[in-house]
């Protein structure tokens, strides 16, 4: 076996995982609604981490295609935002929403973390889903959302992955979408390192996604 054979084998479909990190074109609507689908179980888990009141205004960053901005619409009479770094995910999101931005209850927009649009002291609650592994400077961008984020603000961090040693699909995942898996070592510090103050983890032993292999889920809750 050639080692290109063996990378085609490791990873099913490059093509359609490229667009992970800024989702585009047909392929990257493709994503997009496998994602809605595939990280459904995650998010569920994720969200049972909150406390949201009917009050609480929440913040997506890397909203996708929208389904849990739809959740926190369902949940918080507040206002719900969501931003995402692909103009692709942006429509996707708006169109799932669009009732709910019509009423002026909810706002999606194409935005950076590492550069953020919103005020000081904004919102309740920040979360992000799947999305961390690209952002591009984590110490500043987690700073960003400690900034959008109100005193006692909470920031929920969720993601299927956690680094593992001498794992060849990992590997080949990491250098296709350059990106970044974090420990929960990591994720602790880069936390506290940002002015948070209280960092609580968990970690779930469940399935990945894309590949039905055995993955550990990771769940962090950040207090501003």
């Amino acid at each position: 076996m050639t080692k290109n054979s063996k990378k085609t084998k490791i990873i099913e479909d490059p093509e359609l995982l490229i667009n992970a990190g800024n989702p585009q074109g047909k392929l990257g609507e493709k994503l997009i609604n496998n994602m809605n689908i595939n990280h459904e179980n995650l998010a569920q888990w994720g969200v049972n981490h909150l406390n949201i009141s009917k009050d609480s205004i929440i913040l997506d960053i890397g909203c996708g295609g929208g389904v849990n901005v739809k959740r926190f619409l369902k949940i918080t009479e507040n206002k719900v935002y969501g931003i995402d770094y692909s103009q692709l995910s942006v429509k996707k999101s708006t169109e799932l929403n669009q009732k709910e931005i019509d009423k002026k209850r909810c706002e999606i927009k194409q935005d950076s973390v590492s550069e953020m649009s919103f005020e000081d002291n904004s919102f309740d609650i920040v979360t992000a889903f799947e999305t961390i592994y690209f952002w591009p400077d984590i110490g500043n961008d987690f700073k960003q959302v400690n900034r959008v984020l109100k005193e006692d603000g909470i920031f929920l961090i969720c993601n299927e992955a956690l680094p593992k040693e001498n794992d060849e699909r990992q590997k080949e995942f990491i250098e296709l979408l350059d990106c970044n898996i974090y420990s929960e070592e990591e994720l602790i510090r880069y936390l506290k390192n940002s002015g948070f103050s209280e960092v609580k983890t968990e970690i779930k032993e469940s399935t990945d996604s894309f590949t039905g292999e055995d993955a550990s889920w990771i769940c962090a809750i950040a207090k501003k």
